[in-house]
């Protein structure tokens, strides 16, 4: 055997394909090795930006005797999860039912059926951290699966009887789901939020955009302020937090700290795309400065750092650079003072640099000790002190950066970066989403509109999964509301027709993760839990709501409240990983129709939609057409004409349509009736 990671585009299997352990890919092929062997498989599934993974791989995989023993007793497969999503979901599942808290790097020991029966994430090279030794790990599990097969067998049926029930959804109670209910659970999750240093939970803290909206929009619905703090708190601690770099721009996985203070250093597209989506949609109220500038500063990090050569968005930069975390983020006083002769004074008492440093003796910058604005003069002066670090900081040798496109975080990107260009008019910005839409449709599609999950090197790879359908979806509608274009429509029209012909349940409803005809693994999955990442089945909820509102098509919204029927029992169990789906029933029960007659390109049509930058309304959905006679017989807005000849505007929510308002005025004032939140 040899280690065959050589033959793979993905950077982190890359990373170790000259690795003494003989790692294999998953394969049929690997599986049927183990069989023949009779070797059990150890299971490692990671991502290249991971610090603990690179951690583990310096300790054990690139030493020659911890390589021997896993040589000699397992078949060893190399997992990059961001490649396989279906298979780490799977098997991080399968660890939490082992009562084991899930992270990367996962460990997992199956057979050569791919069935677990024990497993761990980070194991130290010897005992320590409470941990014991990976290797006598290794030689533990070797030795009970030889010698003790009915304990293998007793773990095996265990998880793999509790993985299909999980996966089968779960009975009982189906609370009828209604904005009130949304309130009452908002209510719940504002419980959570950290009074002190913001933010959901302790540490470690993660952003948990999808909670924080589940706040925002209930503070929308109930004017309920301290919502609406809990959540402009999160962003700015967040955004003046070390978890932001303050110099090149973007934000970090998380926290591991309470206060926001020191990251793991990593930089994931979703996160960016999630932060900056919600720093959006909170600024169309608040109009803070501070947001403005996270978004632009993160904008410009996205197009100068992570722009592919196809057009799409890399996946990740590295926490590490030079085999050290977050060095090439960090300063010494020292550094800073020469750097900046004239003004090292002030900069590091508002940056948090001292001689002892912040962060295990260097600095992280950030502005906790300062989180508000100065004024502009300072601002400026700061601004060019951070100038001169960034540029500095460019000779340092930089951390590796993952440039496979995945098609679902790129649709993430794709939504908030039109989203983003729309409200701020910004057209490059609109572009680039346009470029990266095309990229994905040209290198990672087939002409049957099949999605592929990653691409690299020229070759697309891994049938798309529900998030990549799901999330590419929602950035054409996206696309389709600002532009008016209607390819984007066709596409998102075909991709759910695809959905319901090979991931839709026919059974209880509800969309599997993995399509009829993909590879099948142990289980095939079914949730609508977020994760890192938000759940396929919730943003699929906005999708069909949205296809439903601008098409008038009736399949959309019978799959959408099918879906609702089915994930309704989960609520009375555990509605904390549910946020997303919670937020879109709300889009689905509740949007706000801004229909417009007239031309898109009139001036008039666009001092209208213009209006809308001045209000938070997560649920809109605009609709842009020349004449409603084409809309549907039951749509509110149907018969509705322009008023003395001017474009008109009618806001609709549920079967009813406001006056029209052919003016910014007038629609400014039917939004202010209607008490959607504008400017604080």
């Amino acid at each position: 055997m040899e280690n065959l990671l050589g033959q793979e585009t993905s950077p982190y299997l890359l990373q170790h394909q000259d690795n003494p352990v003989h790692w294999q890919p998953w394969s049929k092929e690997t599986l049927a090795l183990a069989k023949s062997e009779g070797k059990p498989i150890l299971l490692s599934v990671g991502y290249a930006a991971c610090h603990w993974c690179h951690v583990m791989a310096h300790e054990s995989f690139e030493d020659p005797a911890t390589a021997a023993v896993m040589n000699e007793l397992f078949i060893n497969i190399k997992v990059d999860r961001e490649e396989r999503p279906d298979i780490d979901q799977i098997y991080q599942s399968a660890l939490a039912l082992l009562g084991e808290q899930g992270g990367w790097p996962l460990t997992m020991f199956l057979n050569s059926s791919g069935e677990p029966f024990w497993g761990g994430t980070y194991f130290p090279p010897g005992n320590s951290y409470g941990r014991p030794g990976f290797t006598n790990v290794l030689q533990t599990v070797s030795d009970i699966f030889k010698n003790e097969p009915e304990k293998v067998t007793k773990n095996r049926d265990a998880l793999k009887t509790a993985l299909q029930q999980h996966n089968k959804g779960f009975d009982g109670d189906r609370p009828k789901l209604t904005l009130e209910v949304l309130d009452r659970i908002a209510a719940r999750y504002a419980e959570e939020a950290d009074p002190e240093y913001g933010g959901i939970g302790s540490a470690p803290k993660f952003p948990q955009t999808y909670v924080l909206e589940t706040l925002w929009r209930s503070y929308l619905r109930t004017g309920n302020e301290g919502l609406a703090e809990i959540v402009i708190k999160a962003l700015t601690v967040m955004s003046q937090g070390g978890i932001y770099d303050h110099l090149g721009g973007g934000f970090a996985r998380y926290s591991t700290d309470a206060r926001w203070l020191a990251p793991h250093f990593e930089k994931m597209l979703y996160d960016n795309a999630q932060i900056l989506d919600l720093l959006l949609t909170v600024h169309h109220e608040t109009k803070s400065e501070l947001f403005e500038a996270r978004i632009y500063e993160t904008v410009d990090w996205l197009l100068r750092e992570m722009v592919t050569d196809e057009g799409g968005f890399a996946a990740t930069i590295d926490a590490d650079s030079e085999g050290v975390e977050g060095k090439f983020y960090v300063w010494s006083r020292g550094d800073v003072t020469a750097l900046l002769p004239d003004h090292a004074s002030h900069f590091c008492e508002v940056y948090d640099i001292s001689e002892e440093g912040n962060w295990e003796e260097t600095n992280i910058l950030n502005r906790l000790n300062y989180p508000d604005m100065q004024d502009v003069e300072t601002e400026a002066s700061l601004k060019e002190c951070r100038d001169i670090l960034f540029a500095a900081r460019a000779s340092r040798i930089p951390p590796g950066l993952d440039d496979k496109v995945l098609t679902d975080w790129n649709g993430l990107m794709i939504t908030t970066l039109a989203r983003a260009g729309d409200y701020f008019g910004e057209p490059r910005w609109i572009d680039a989403a346009e470029t990266a839409f095309v990229a994905i449709t040209t290198n990672s599609m087939e002409t049957d509109g099949r999605l592929f999950h990653s691409y690299r090197l020229g070759r697309a790879q891994h049938s798309g999964v529900l998030d990549d359908y799901a999330n590419m979806s929602r950035a054409g509608l996206a696309l389709y509301e600002i532009t008016g274009k209607a390819f984007y429509l066709e596409r998102v029209q075909r991709w759910t027709g695809l959905l319901d012909k090979h991931f839709w349940d026919d059974t209880v409803g509800g969309y599997f993760y993995t399509a009829d005809d993909a590879e099948a693994l142990i289980v095939r999955t079914k949730n609508a839990h977020d994760n890192a990442v938000p759940a396929g089945n919730g943003v699929v909820l906005e999708v069909l709501a949205k296809l439903h509102l601008l098409t008038g098509e009736r399949a959309p919204f019978e799959a959408a409240t099918d879906m609702v029927r089915h994930f309704s029992a989960e609520i009375g169990r555990n509605f904390f990983p549910l946020a997303t789906l919670l937020n879109n029933f709300e889009t689905l029960v509740n949007a706000r129709q801004i229909v417009v007659v007239g031309q898109r390109s009139d001036a008039q049509t666009l001092d209208l939609i213009a209006v809308l930058k001045d209000f938070s309304i997560p649920t809109r959905v605009v609709n842009v057409i020349d004449e409603t006679e084409d809309l549907p017989f039951d749509h509110p807005a149907k018969g509705k004409t322009k008023q003395d000849g001017k474009p008109t505007v009618y806001v609709c929510t549920g079967p009813v349509c406001s006056a029209p308002a052919n003016s910014a005025v007038a629609f400014r004032a039917l939004l202010e009736e209607g008490q959607v939140h504008g400017p604080a």
